[in-house]
């Protein structure tokens, strides 16, 4: 992969990054609630989902996704209904302050495992992997190099913007310690989950 090509790519990686989407709301979600060291466990199951992803591209398997219409809309149904639930459960989370010393000692399954979930389960984002990421690729050149190459870049560029958000979502943790700005945070971010998933649904191919 030349210089001229990998940086065309980064320019993208970063547009796709910083474009709001429900990583972005998830990132954010958990900085304002937990902090960033909670955060990072949700920002690093967004990158495994991606990693699995671009390896399904890599695969060849990418493409069948992006022209069966049964297949997309599965996925899709999946991913709307899963972003759905955790906004409603978001929303009717209990109003209680946050115990730092039990957050930082709670194991971090569930937050990478809800991070993997949300891209996971987004086919818009493998469709448009598929889309973008063959562009980039030399057929004359061995493909597994660049298909590294274009993996640590996204993943980097996607970690470093998705930081950006949990730790200015952070700063703002201390305004929103009171019980009616954390029931306002939870009825905010629930209905951020619900309308991500409810336009997840109604997006076509």
């Amino acid at each position: 992969m030349s210089w001229n090509v990998w940086l065309a790519f980064l320019v993208a990686s970063i547009v796709i990054a910083v474009s709001p989407g429900p990583g972005a709301v998830l990132s954010i979600s958990t900085g304002m609630r937990h902090g960033y060291s909670t955060a990072i466990r949700s920002i690093a199951g967004l990158e495994t989902a991606l990693l699995i992803q671009l390896g399904v591209v890599a695969l060849g398997l990418g493409a069948l996704l992006a022209t069966s219409s049964t297949a997309f809309m599965v996925l899709k149904l999946i991913g709307a209904g899963y972003l759905v639930w955790l906004g409603i459960k978001k929303w009717r989370a209990p109003i209680e302050e946050i115990d730092e010393r039990a957050i930082a000692s709670r194991p971090g399954g569930g937050f990478f495992m809800q991070g993997v979930l949300v891209n996971l389960t987004n086919p818009k984002a493998l469709v448009f992997m598929v889309a973008l990421v063959p562009q980039f690729v030399n057929p004359q050149l061995p493909q597994w190099p660049q298909f590294l190459i274009i993996g640590v870049t996204m993943v980097v560029i996607d970690t470093i913007v998705m930081s950006m958000y949990a730790l200015l979502a952070g700063r703002c943790r201390a305004w929103f310690h009171s019980p009616r700005m954390i029931g306002l945070q939870n009825r905010v971010f629930g209905g951020m989950f619900v309308s991500a998933g409810a336009w997840l649904a109604a997006s076509s191919q």
